[in-house]
């Protein structure tokens, strides 16, 4: 089987070398890809994994590639491309691909579209107002107390969700995404929630359009430093399973979440067949959904496909076919632990092309596997090519293992301005 990727950061990475474990994948091409994911070669024929310069939202270049190719199955993994349209556009080719419709990634494109939905559907949530205009959306943080969450509307990276504790930040953002254009045009409309408290988690599950088989839990560490502090961020780290969910406290909250969504989505005529990430708040009065992504987590992707048992091309070729129901997943019961290593002064400005080492020495360590995100080939040698740079992962028999094991890594490699959190699943014990 021909398959093509598309993206270019850890979530790709991780999904390449899944797939490339397969005896299905005969041959693979990533657009655009990263250094990482140009190392990678099939188990089958060893074979090495091809990056091919075709940006993630040039639909029609990757369209005409997968066309000339004769590509059997592309599997997207970025937001934004799905929110274009990608999908549709194959599909409308004849060309087999995995990840939500256009319809579909409304759920995440747009957070007014999610807060209508769940409000609908009886899906349980944070409670919340959508607004267009400044005045109104400040004068509805008023009687929140300040205590909100101001969300753009539109895709932002992961980063246009402002959680603030008082009037004076709740005026802020609302003008940092409204009048300021933080975001751009993600913040024309805006969702203002009441802010949750308790312990997130991320969940996962693959759907079919009519079954959806749910992960288990991880949780991802958000903050750009230790003790959750600074700015948000894509992710500084995650791991995987959480104690904060048994798997009887799991299987109710997939019933709470995952039912009426399936069901809503039926009734609105929205075929999901993808993968839908909820994230989840842990309250007092049971699990919220605080937003909807239509993609693979990253890093939660990292974690999670270190533990799969299961051949990768065979549960997204069920996904797009609708036979999940027949295919049951099995995890390792081993615990996963990624670290982020960052470019100094990211979610910020920071430099490009900085020379990473160590890379081949954290590769021996065992159990220990580093996926590229923001990397490029430079001369001969790897270097940094983006926010995120690798996410440094290691699976162990329990959490304090996995995690020890994953900081090992992380002490071998070293580039100049290297950020990482010293903290990821701490909050596990």
């Amino acid at each position: 089987m021909k398959i093509l990727v598309i993206g270019s950061g850890g979530r790709e990475h991780a999904l390449v070398w899944k797939l490339a474990q397969s005896p299905h994948a005969t041959q693979m091409w990533c657009a655009p890809g990263n250094a990482g994911i140009a190392q990678e070669r099939l188990a089958k024929n060893s074979t090495l994994v091809e990056c091919v310069p075709i940006g993630a939202e040039d639909l029609p270049k990757l369209l005409a590639f997968a066309q000339a190719q004769k590509v059997d199955l592309t599997v997207v993994g970025p937001d934004n491309p799905l929110a274009l349209g990608i999908v549709d556009l194959f599909q409308q080719n004849g060309l087999r691909i995995w990840g939500v419709n256009q319809k579909a990634a409304q759920f995440e494109a747009s957070k007014v579209f999610s807060q209508k939905f769940m409000e609908k559907y009886g899906i349980p949530t944070a409670a919340g107002e959508t607004f267009s205009a400044a005045p109104a959306a400040k004068k509805f943080t008023v009687t929140l107390g300040g205590k909100c969450v101001v969300k753009a509307d539109g895709l932002a990276l992961g980063k246009g969700v402002l959680i603030c504790t008082n009037l004076a930040e709740a005026e802020r953002a609302v003008d940092e995404i409204m009048v300021g254009k933080a975001f751009g045009a993600a913040g024309a409309s805006v969702v203002i929630q009441e802010l949750l408290e308790g312990v997130e988690v991320s969940m996962h599950a693959l759907c079919d359009g009519k079954t959806a088989k749910i992960f288990p839990t991880s949780q991802d560490h958000k903050r750009a430093f230790d003790g959750d502090l600074g700015l948000n961020t894509g992710g500084m780290g995650t791991y995987s399973p959480t104690p904060f969910l048994t798997d009887a406290e799991l299987a109710a909250a997939a019933q709470k979440i995952l039912e009426p969504f399936m069901r809503g989505c039926a009734a609105e005529g929205i075929d999901y067949r993808g993968l839908l990430y909820p994230g989840i708040m842990l309250t007092k009065t049971g699990p919220k959904v605080i937003e909807f992504n239509a993609r693979f987590g990253d890093p939660e992707t990292q974690v999670y496909l270190t533990r799969l048992e299961n051949d990768l091309v065979e549960l997204l070729d069920a996904s797009v076919s609708g036979t999940l129901d027949k295919i049951e997943l099995k995890w390792k019961p081993a615990a996963s632990v990624c670290v982020v290593m960052a470019s100094g002064g990211y979610p910020g400005n920071y430099a490009k092309g900085k020379p990473i080492h160590g890379l081949t020495d954290a590769a021996k360590l065992p159990d220990v596997k580093v996926f590229h995100a923001g990397t490029a080939l430079s001369g001969g040698e790897i270097v940094t090519n983006g926010g995120r740079v690798l996410g440094v992962t290691a699976l162990g028999k329990d959490l304090k293992i996995a995690q020890a094991a994953a900081y090992a890594a992380v002490e071998k490699i070293h580039f100049e301005g290297a950020q990482f959190r010293r903290d990821i699943a701490t909050k596990a014990f």
